[in-house]
């Protein structure tokens, strides 16, 4: 399923993306440690790093290179969520957190969609369901994600755009005219995935 949650306050991606609500934080990859505790690998739209490194959960905030950093989260920074932890699901990385927003893709049952559904609705967890469709037939190809995740990272779908075709491609090492029929085919495969939720959500 996709789901988006609005973290709640005292969440170390919460607070920062409120703080700034123009930046786009993509978590690429994190880990539950003890004790409440975790880390994570992460990257950033804009130069967010003196909010992060300020906050009280983060114990430990390490820059990587250009907007990528990790951080070592401390007991009262967040981390998993409480419904995520007792119904024993976690989501896929990367994923983004937007003013607050975090949206997750999470692959598990329909009897535990249900029960973590009730979980944030008992923990008066604002959330919005995005889709339960299965993700048993990929969307993508493997090189089609790559270039979709290269898009949506270097802000070629932002508006205004963040990064040219010319530029991507030179990134990506390719031709423009190969990058141009690439996201064309990805494309429209997200559309016409996405077309009834679009028609239904978009009245």
């Amino acid at each position: 399923m996709r789901i988006e949650v609005r973290l709640p306050e005292g969440h170390w991606a919460g607070d920062v993306t409120r703080d700034n609500p123009s930046a786009i934080l993509r978590i690429d990859e994190h880990m539950a440690l003890g004790k409440g505790r975790g880390s994570a690998k992460a990257s950033a739209s804009e130069d967010i790093s003196q909010t992060i490194s300020s906050h009280p959960g983060i114990e430990d905030f390490r820059s990587l290179d250009r907007l990528r950093f990790a951080v070592d989260i401390g007991p009262e920074g967040g981390g998993f969520l409480k419904p995520l932890r007792e119904v024993g699901v976690i989501p896929h990385t990367p994923f983004e957190v937007r003013d607050g927003w975090v949206n997750w893709t999470i692959e598990c049952s329909r009897e535990k969609i249900r029960d973590l559904i009730g979980k944030f609705k008992s923990e008066n967890i604002p959330h919005r369901l995005i889709s339960t469709k299965s993700s048993s037939s990929r969307l993508l190809t493997p090189r089609q994600r790559e270039v979709f995740d290269v898009a949506m990272h270097e802000g070629f779908y932002d508006v205004k755009r963040r990064i040219t075709l010319t530029e991507m491609a030179n990134l990506l090492e390719i031709s423009k005219s190969t990058l141009s029929a690439q996201l064309q085919r990805i494309e429209s495969s997200v559309m016409h995935s996405f077309a009834e939720e679009i028609r239904r959500t978009s009245p």
